[in-house]
């Protein structure tokens, strides 16, 4: 009897010993490049095509894989402006054939550099066997991130921190004097607020900034540091000399903290993007000096290095971590053209357009026919995650940063919720219904293509899946 007693104290302590072992939280991170190799490559990001033939600097796609017995997610960032979900499920496939994360717990997001090659098929796309190659390059490179980084997974600690970075962020979308409203795309001069007016017009922004930079940092037990992601609400600042592919402040931010805090090679930092869908750079009420726009891309990335280098050297790392993740397919309606802006896009295209003809008028009538022509609906993926104490949510549009703010103050997670836009595809822009009201660049019609109370619904849809991964 002493005997199996012994026996089976000996097989429990063995079974705990195995199960604790199993369930210590782990990371891994990777990057791969992702640089063109053929030449020369459309760049997204403009109405007007751009052509590179060089790169100035390297596009990465960068990849942190999370563990903690129950769980396993990925989370990729990659150097592009926006992705296809077509291109990113495929992604996604691959990387779960090749690991052991599941396709619902891979969240794949671009940065929004507009200076990199089309991540979605479009109209104006170059269809040739460079650009058709490019597009495997992005997959492939996706994937091979996810499955080195679950190959680097290690037993980990994890912190969070906030920095605030104001001074780089201006809500680009204005309320305006007296003749301070274009006549918009669609021969109609109904706007209320108007995007990059001219300054002296100005009357007061239509909408609000976020400063805060989020990061989550990730080392070993053993104190080597993993990867660090971060999060800022920035659209992009743009340019390089010489028209090359760049992965812009984005990447410029990633090296500099890379090398402040990475000793070796396998450290991987990252910065994705937050609700900036009208919010970018451009000071409107203090003009700053002109500034070539390398210089600007490297200030801003430098200050905001320097921010979250100074919050990170006071957070505080923990090693029970767990892990939760949601992810849910809401279908939305789709935006439809009334019979007179159909009449009108066609008009604009055929032989005896309108004259005058407004400014980018050809762009949005080709944009108001393929809306007419196209699908009624759209089914988007949303995830809401929860890594610790911080909640990550993704949503698949450039998001006005009043939908990023509100979805903070409601989270179960106030103090430490942030989003990642241009997440598990594009859908356009995504504003408020008040902001829909005050028209403008990013309510347009192509501009924006979702239902006018699509925010609304992705709101509420986020804050119920938040409230699952809290508990």
């Amino acid at each position: 009897m002493k005997s199996n007693a012994m026996k089976i104290k000996i097989l429990l302590t063995l079974f705990l010993t195995t199960t604790h072992a199993w369930a210590e939280f782990r990371a891994g991170a990777a990057k791969v490049d992702i640089t063109p190799k053929q030449w020369p490559l459309q760049m997204i990001g403009s109405f007007h095509e751009r052509l590179a033939t060089k790169a100035h600097d390297p596009l990465h796609a960068r990849a942190i894989v999370c563990d903690d017995g129950k769980t396993r997610l990925a989370i990729v960032i990659v150097d592009n402006c926006l992705i296809g979900r077509n291109y990113l499920d495929a992604a996604k496939a691959l990387a779960a054939k090749r690991t052991k994360v599941r396709g619902d717990r891979i969240l794949v997001a671009a940065t929004h550099t507009h200076t990199a090659p089309p991540g979605k098929d479009r109209l104006t796309n170059r269809t040739d066997a460079v650009h058709r190659a490019y597009f495997n390059q992005l997959v492939e490179g996706i994937a091979a991130a996810i499955v080195q980084a679950e190959k680097n997974l290690a037993p980990a600690e994890l912190a969070h921190g906030v920095a605030l970075v104001p001074e780089e962020i201006f809500n680009r979308r204005w309320h305006m004097k007296p003749g301070g409203i274009a006549v918009n795309p669609f021969g109609k001069k109904t706007d209320i607020a108007r995007m990059n007016p001219p300054r002296n017009l100005i009357e007061r922004p239509a909408g609000p900034t976020d400063p805060e930079v989020h990061f989550i940092s990730l080392r070993g037990t053993d104190g080597r540091p993993i990867a660090l992601l971060a999060n800022y609400s920035l659209h992009y600042v743009g340019g390089v000399p010489g028209g090359g592919v760049s992965a812009d402040y984005f990447g410029v931010f990633s090296g500099l903290i890379e090398k402040a805090i990475g000793k070796d090679a396998g450290f991987v930092a990252m910065m994705s993007n937050g609700t900036s869908g009208d919010i970018n750079n451009i000071s409107f009420r203090v003009p700053r000096p002109r500034q070539p726009p390398l210089q600007r891309m490297n200030e801003v990335a430098k200050l905001v290095a320097d921010r979250v280098l100074a919050a990170h050297a006071k957070a505080k790392f923990r090693k029970n971590i767990s892990l939760a993740m949601e992810q849910t397919l809401l279908t939305l309606k789709t935006r439809i053209p009334t019979a007179k802006q159909i009449a009108f896009a066609k008009a604009v295209l055929s032989d005896n357009p309108p004259n005058p003809l407004p400014r980018l008028a050809e762009s949005y009538a080709r944009r108001t026919l393929a809306l007419a022509n196209g699908p009624r609906e759209e089914e988007i993926v949303l995830q809401a995650l929860r890594l610790g104490e911080v909640g990550i949510i993704s949503i698949p549009c450039e998001v006005l940063c009043e939908i990023g703010l509100t979805l903070k103050a409601q989270s179960p997670l106030p103090q430490s919720t942030f989003t990642i836009e241009l997440a598990n595809g594009h859908y356009g822009y995504l504003p408020t219904p008040r902001q829909h009201a005050l028209g403008g660049y990013e309510t347009w019609m192509g501009t924006c293509t979702l239902e006018i109370l699509a925010s609304e619904k992705i709101k509420k849809a986020l804050l119920k899946m938040l409230e699952k991964v809290a508990k």
